[in-house]
């Protein structure tokens, strides 16, 4: 190995690592919020059932309701189908999530991927790690990341977009330019170099208001 393939593996190597404890720290995150919604559940159950035995079925009902709405506005579970991507997806919801940052998610993986995970993690990773770093930059009422994942004929189509600061960015050497540091440029490179050997197709598009990047993959 030369020395040249030495420093590509180190750095590699090193990137992995930061993605890995990226990731729990995510995880980290969600479960703090579970532990959380399991501690109000508690107290839930003890008002209704204060409610419920001064025989005011009233507020018990009312309550429920309010219940309910709540729920709608807590439930970051997405299921694709396939457990890697339901794990990176739940994290970097909850992460966004946390930064006030909505994300609309409607994902779907119906087929067995033959894509490793470490390569399904790089891709999903950097994709919603771009949206979220947009995305810090607009007033929290403008913030919105969408997420769509779906079979296309064989390949699986793989969509983010997210509002942007600027109307429209541009490219610098054919690609669009990101305002993080070296580690996170590493990041896009490796993600692109992901999909080419994988005989996938990666586009981004900037337009008024919007970035979008698209990726398609053959899973066959």
């Amino acid at each position: 190995m030369g020395l040249i393939d030495k420093l590509i593996d180190k750095r590699l190597t090193a990137y992995q690592r930061e993605l890995i404890e990226i990731h729990y720290a995510e995880v980290e995150n969600m479960y703090r919020q579970m532990r959380g919604w399991r501690h109000d559940y508690r107290s839930h159950i003890q008002t209704m059932k204060a409610h419920a035995a001064q025989g005011d079925w009233d507020a018990v009902s009312a309550y429920l309701d309010t219940l309910e709405t709540d729920l709608a506005t807590v439930d970051t579970v997405v299921k694709t189908g396939n457990p890697m991507a339901d794990a990176i997806l739940n994290s970097k919801i909850s992460l966004a999530r946390s930064k006030g940052i909505p994300v609309r998610a409607d994902a779907s993986i119906p087929v067995k991927l033959k894509i490793s995970e470490l390569d399904l993690c790089v891709i999903l990773g950097n994709l919603f790690d771009n949206a979220i770093e947009a995305s810090q930059a607009l007033p929290e009422a403008e913030r919105l990341i969408r997420v769509y994942i779906d079979m296309k004929g064989p390949q699986l189509y793989i969509s983010f977009t997210n509002f942007t600061a600027s109307k429209k960015q541009r490219k610098v050497g054919g690609i669009f330019r990101t305002t993080k540091g070296e580690g996170h440029g590493f990041g896009l490179v490796r993600m692109d170099t992901i999909v080419k050997r994988l005989g996938g197709y990666l586009t981004r598009n900037s337009e008024d208001g919007a970035f979008t990047t698209e990726v398609l993959l053959p899973v066959g």
